[in-house]
């Protein structure tokens, strides 16, 4: 089953894809391998989906709060733009996890900004980018990501299951992104990652709503845990979440553009 990939993800995949010849000739696949087992020594996996759990099961929102630079429709979303500082202040504000997008041309992002923010802190954290190769997970778990991000839209159903399963030997959590129903039942038929992405944006229009999540989450099984992604901007959002048994959150630009990051996710996720 393969599904269409919206327009704008056409063009950032086939860049993605130039991109990993690329850096394949600067860094060989045995390269790569061998610097994803020696992190898996140094520095192995925080459980990512554990501590998602963790904060739900102690009745809070689990949210995975992202860093970003910038986006292909909003521009430059933060100025200066310190990685480890925004960690600090997320994991200070009650972050369960984090995002760092690591996609240099459309959001302004480099592994470097993954590898700063792990650092500062004790969370884990998801290396959010257009993962279509298994050259990129990989690179994810050298780098030190906790989990990656793997979207539907752009991926065919044996792609995903070879992702999801490489991406779960190297001892990472797997984040499934979706936006309909066929992508739902793609993930569902060739992913086992517990970790399940509603994306309340349509990547064809750019339209949001938050009913996504709502028209898809009864197609759920109760082993997975949904994470609703983009498009929670208030509290009366959260809360409509939350009345509807949604308690796992990634929220990245409400919190970019707040002057103390971290302060803004506790005021919005406070009980």
């Amino acid at each position: 089953m393969q599904i269409e990939t919206p327009t704008i993800l056409k063009k950032i995949v086939a860049r993605k894809y130039e991109e990993i010849i690329e850096r394949k000739s600067h860094t060989p696949y045995g390269n790569l391998e061998v610097a994803a087992s020696v992190a898996n020594v140094h520095n192995a996996p925080r459980g990512f989906a554990q501590a998602l759990r963790h904060k739900i099961a102690n009745g809070q929102a689990g949210v995975i709060a992202e860093i970003k630079q910038a986006s292909p429709s909003k521009g430059v979303l933060r100025n200066p733009f310190l990685p480890a500082d925004i960690a600090r202040s997320y994991e200070k504000g009650g972050a369960a996890c984090l995002s760092v997008l690591t996609d240099k041309d459309f959001f302004q992002g480099h592994e470097d900004f993954l590898v700063e923010a792990r650092a500062a802190c004790q969370l884990p954290v998801i290396r959010k980018d257009f993962i279509v190769d298994e050259y990129q997970v990989l690179e994810a778990r050298a780098i030190g990501a906790d989990c990656i991000l793997l979207i539907a839209a752009c991926l065919s159903g044996e792609k995903l299951r070879a992702l999801d399963g490489m991406a779960r030997d190297l001892g990472m959590d797997v984040l499934v992104e979706v936006h309909n129903r066929p992508e739902m039942e793609l993930a569902l038929e060739f992913t086992e990652t517990e970790l399940l992405g509603i994306n309340n944006r349509d990547l064809h229009t750019f339209e949001l709503s938050l009913d996504h999540t709502f028209e898809l989450m009864g197609s759920v099984p109760s082993d997975r845990l949904i994470v609703t992604e983009s498009g929670i901007h208030t509290r009366d959002d959260v809360a409509l979440m939350r009345e509807k048994d949604i308690h796992a959150f990634l929220v990245g630009e409400a919190f970019m553009r707040a002057d103390d990051p971290g302060e803004k996710l506790a005021e919005l996720f406070q009980s």
